[in-house]
């Protein structure tokens, strides 16, 4: 599976619990197929829903205590990245998807530095929803000594060396309401006819 160093091994044990599948779609026709030993999403697939249903019960298994701790082994490694930004200066960052629900949106990255999301350079396959908005804040919740303070530097636009105020990188007014603005003058000319 393209980008896997992102997902974790979800044990038997908890995939076989009913409780853990609970409203899950199409778990009855795919889970013995899930359960395989070989199971890979690479081999042809039976219903269509195999890799729907891993999914989802993994975006359940990351946010229990075990699966937690097979999280953090992989964010401690560096298996998820490092956040792009200069001023967080290589921090490691933690999956997130932007919805909870299947096909809405690829996998993301979340720096827990400067709280920002971004796109993960080599996995853009994978769903978000096997991760699930709220993994990053509840491994930072579950595990707080690992969350990072935020960067204390903070870029300032300049230009030749003085800063710029704040209105000047404010987007300037549409063409056509600086034209009419130039083309009515409502004080009188000072030019002879």
């Amino acid at each position: 599976m393209i980008g896997n160093e992102f997902v974790c091994r979800v044990p038997i044990d908890f995939i076989e619990d009913k409780f853990n599948l609970t409203g899950l779609e199409y778990f009855k026709e795919t889970l013995d197929v899930v359960l395989e030993p070989l199971f890979d999403r690479s081999v042809v697939r039976v219903s269509g829903y195999e890799e729907k249903l891993y999914g989802m019960i993994h975006a359940r298994y990351i946010v229990s205590a075990r699966g937690v701790k097979d999280m953090r082994l992989k964010y401690e490694m560096g298996d998820f990245g490092s956040c792009p930004r200069f001023y967080c200066k290589g921090q490691r960052t933690l999956p997130v998807g932007l919805s909870d629900k299947w096909g809405q949106s690829t996998v993301k990255i979340y720096c827990p530095s400067c709280r920002d999301v971004f796109r993960p350079k080599y996995r853009p396959k994978l769903d978000g929803a096997m991760f699930g908005t709220s993994f990053p804040h509840l491994f930072f919740m579950e595990l707080p000594m690992l969350k990072p303070k935020p960067p204390v530097e903070k870029y300032v636009p300049r230009i030749h060396g003085f800063r710029l105020h704040e209105s000047a990188l404010k987007p300037l007014e549409s063409s056509e309401t600086l034209t009419e603005d130039i083309g009515s003058t409502s004080s009188p000319s000072s030019f002879p006819n």
